[in-house]
């Protein structure tokens, strides 16, 4: 029962409405703002590897982690879709990342952050990411807000397409988020084959997450609404950090 198995297959066309160039455009401004080029970029928990595999189109040399075997298989499914060096995928945690060397930046999206529900565990991340982030280079993540998931407690959504079915019931206790996901398939004979998992995330303060930063040796800390250059505002649900390795 454990999260992005299952899953993994349906994921990519149960996130058909997320704006991924729109966020690729938004990392770009980011990494413009350090006024410093970024040629190679590490993808933290990059899931299917859409976002790796748009910034490889866009000529980045790019390193895809994730803790999920089966996301990764699909990740890897999609090369020679896109021009460019194709990207270096790796199965790791988080907490334990291991790169052969440095890169220009870091990015963590789609608030994969929260799913490292023990603060330890955000703790060492940033701190591996210091090892493996150039000196003077940049880690962007972004992170689901406390009113976000104060939100979603006690709520139920559907996903579907033609072959998919996918039911989320949300509960948000003591900052714990946990979604329990029912997903449906349509099988060649015809039937419908049910899964389950259980997915769990954490909110986190900014004020924590700054502090961590500072503790693992970041600085120029920046925190951003959700995809705009602005600081972040009551209700937005998103919010973006941007810091640079000391």
């Amino acid at each position: 029962m454990s999260a992005y198995g299952q899953l993994a297959g349906a994921y990519d066309s149960l996130t058909e409405d997320v704006a991924y160039e729109k966020r690729a455009d938004f990392l770009e401004k980011l990494f413009a703002r350090r006024k410093r080029p970024v040629h190679t970029v590490l993808d933290l928990a990059c899931g299917t590897g859409t976002m790796t595999w748009l910034l490889t189109g866009r000529g980045y040399e790019m390193i895809g982690v994730d803790g999920s075997e089966d996301m990764l298989a699909a990740a890897m499914e999609k090369s020679g879709s896109v021009e460019g060096i194709p990207p270096v995928f790796l199965h790791q945690s988080m907490p334990r990342l291991d790169l052969y060397g440095t890169v220009d930046a870091a990015i963590c999206c789609l608030d994969s952050l929260n799913y490292l529900t023990d603060p330890r565990d955000v703790q060492r991340t940033f701190r591996r990411l210091h090892l493996f982030v150039e000196p003077g280079g940049l880690l962007v993540f972004d992170v689901n807000t406390l009113e976000k998931f104060r939100g979603l407690d006690g709520q139920v959504y559907l996903d579907e397409t033609e072959d998919t079915y996918c039911v989320w019931r949300t509960e948000f206790r003591r900052d714990l988020c946990t979604y329990w996901v029912d997903l449906f398939e349509l099988g060649e004979d015809g039937l419908w084959e049910r899964s389950f998992e259980l997915h769990r995330q954490r909110a986190y303060t900014v004020e924590q997450l700054t502090g961590w930063l500072q503790e693992a040796g970041f600085g120029q800390i920046r925190v951003y609404g959700d995809g705009k250059l602005r600081p972040p505002r009551p209700g937005d649900q998103r919010v973006y950090f941007s810091c640079v390795r000391e």
